[in-house]
């Protein structure tokens, strides 16, 4: 068994680590860590959680019973802790933002809270098992992606890293529920406020962007001029939907575009390339992933006005957070990926 250690255990991405973990063969929970929590059971934590894991919240050290550990931590409190475990622990995944930016300048600008060791930046790898597999078969610290970042990712890698395309203009509209935003207590995120709402807390840059672009521009044949992006909070729980509307230099046709999406993603059995219109209701939807891992992909083109239209939806607490991590230590430790990960979507939610 692979012993799994998951610190920030109160939040929901760290819920969420815990139901898959616990639902995991090859998985066994030995460390909780927190801090506002300390001896609390996760059953306490999380209501849908009945098992008695038996493990409790304990503080942080570096001396962890653990083959992996996973940070569902602030990105400033990733980073410190990072440098606590890297040599610690064989493997550490980071679920926040503090090492995604590989770019110093540009990690600096969207993260200017979250001061981070130099070496420790360039030793992270991204953890995009369906881009990077190879790089994480012995990697010891892994970055996850943003929720944003994944679907963007996912959606916009075959025409850079694929076809080839330099995209000269990327516009891109995002779509959250609420559990983006965490278990913190903010006005905006009360019921009254939330429900029904279409709020636009970034309409004018979001820091999921600059990460998207910094991958892109140092994976594949391809370039990006400008990616920019709006992000709105709407009232589902989970699930998120980003729209790219991408203008390349070269011209494409649908049947190009599609076919190319089908070969990229032939035998990564979680991206789904789909048609917009091939079932009950145009897809992708988040309704079609829920509590699953799956990113739902369709790419049309607008030929009008030589423009690709990109959309990906997925669960942000799973295939954004904690699925991909445990997708993530599939690789690592030379398990299937599909390892504890095979529940299909919930629908309707």
């Amino acid at each position: 068994m692979i012993r799994a250690g998951v610190i920030g255990a109160s939040g929901l991405a760290g819920g969420e680590l815990i139901r898959l973990i616990a639902g995991h063969p090859e998985l066994e929970l030995t460390f909780l860590g927190g801090s506002s929590s300390i001896g609390r059971r996760p059953a306490e934590l999380h209501p849908g959680l009945r098992l008695d894991l038996g493990v409790t919240v304990q503080p942080v050290t570096e001396k962890i019973d653990a083959d992996v550990v996973f940070l569902s931590t602030p990105a400033p409190v990733s980073a410190e802790l990072a440098a606590l475990l890297a040599d610690q622990v064989p493997v550490v995944v980071d679920l926040s933002g503090a090492f995604r930016i590989r770019t110093p300048e540009l990690h600096d600008r969207w993260y200017p809270k979250v001061r981070r060791r130099a070496d420790l930046a360039e030793r992270f790898v991204y953890g995009v098992p369906e881009l990077l597999g190879d790089r994480l078969a012995d990697a010891s610290l892994i970055s996850l992606p943003g929720c944003y970042a994944t679907a963007l990712t996912l959606g916009l890698a075959p025409l850079t890293m694929s076809l080839g395309l330099n995209l000269r203009t990327v516009v891109v509209d995002g779509k959250s529920g609420s559990s983006g935003g965490g278990a913190s207590l903010r006005t905006a995120d009360l019921h009254p406020y939330r429900n029904g709402a279409i709020t636009p807390y970034a309409p004018t840059g979001h820091r999921h962007a600059a990460e998207v672009k910094d991958f892109l521009r140092h994976n594949g044949s391809g370039d990006i001029g400008s990616l920019s992006m709006s992000a709105y909070g709407v009232s589902h729980v989970r699930g998120l939907l980003t729209s790219s509307y991408v203008f390349p230099e070269q011209d494409v046709d649908q049947r190009e575009l599609h076919r190319a999406y089908l070969r990229f993603y032939k035998g990564h059995r979680f991206v789904r390339v789909r048609r917009h219109d091939e079932t009950l209701i145009p897809v992708p939807d988040p309704h079609a992933v829920l509590g699953s891992n799956f990113c739902d992909v369709t790419v049309l083109l607008d030929e009008e006005e030589r423009r690709i239209v990109v959309l990906a939806a997925l669960d942000n607490l799973v295939k954004g957070a904690a699925g991909q991590a445990v997708q993530v230590t599939n690789k690592r430790f030379g398990l299937p990926e599909e390892t504890g990960l095979t529940a299909q979507p919930l629908m309707p939610a």
